[in-house]
């Protein structure tokens, strides 16, 4: 899909999906840690619009935001709800390209399934690598059963495998969801996803 395109498709979504709250994995991820210092830091891996970046700012995280997409960053640096003050950078790249600090939280909602198979595995070594020991992995996982296995560029996996992919962390939260509904865009779908939450030792 040419570029102008892709970023008009990206640009309706953000506008069908303003306004819904944060994901309920990284609320559960901020749930376990003490109150944010100066110092906590946050990657937020295909930000999108930001809905995930402003409740980390919200609560006095330093924050990271990575998209592909410039109408995402655009949106997210123009949100009316960035609080005054937030500790925000952002780098617009696809994130199996990007590079980011160690941090104590990478936060992925929904945006994993999109790097392709064969980048994923060096994606999520690096993921790992760069939490901080007591760091937390939060977001979505595709599995075997969802409706766009087999679409180009997207990564999808059985349970074994995502219990494998998770083996050096501490699973604080593993979730399957299978259920059919509809996408934001109004598109009936098959939806099988892991939502987790997971502790490097």
């Amino acid at each position: 899909m040419p570029s102008d395109d892709r970023g008009k498709t990206w640009a309706k979504y953000y506008a069908k999906t303003a306004d819904r709250p944060p994901r309920r994995t990284l609320l559960d991820a901020l749930s376990r840690f003490a109150p944010a210092t100066a110092s906590h830091l946050a990657v937020d891996l295909g930000c999108g619009d930001g809905r995930d970046t402003i409740e980390l700012l919200r609560r006095g995280w330093s924050v990271l935001a990575i998209d592909a997409e410039p109408a995402s960053i655009e949106r997210l640096q123009r949100r009316p709800d960035l609080p005054a003050g937030a500790r925000l950078s952002c780098l617009c790249e696809r994130f199996e390209d990007a590079s980011w600090p160690m941090a104590d939280l990478v936060n992925a909602s929904f945006s994993l399934p999109l790097c392709p198979p064969d980048r994923f595995p060096e994606l999520w070594r690096r993921i790992v690598a760069s939490l901080k020991p007591g760091g937390r992995f939060s977001g979505q996982l595709y599995g075997d059963r969802d409706g766009w296995v087999g679409r180009a560029g997207m990564t999808h996996m059985s349970r074994a495998a995502a219990e494998r992919l998770l083996a050096d962390l501490k699973i604080e939260l593993f979730d399957e969801e299978e259920t059919d509904s509809v996408t934001p865009r109004g598109k009936s779908k098959h939806w099988h996803i892991f939502h987790v939450v997971a502790q490097r030792p």
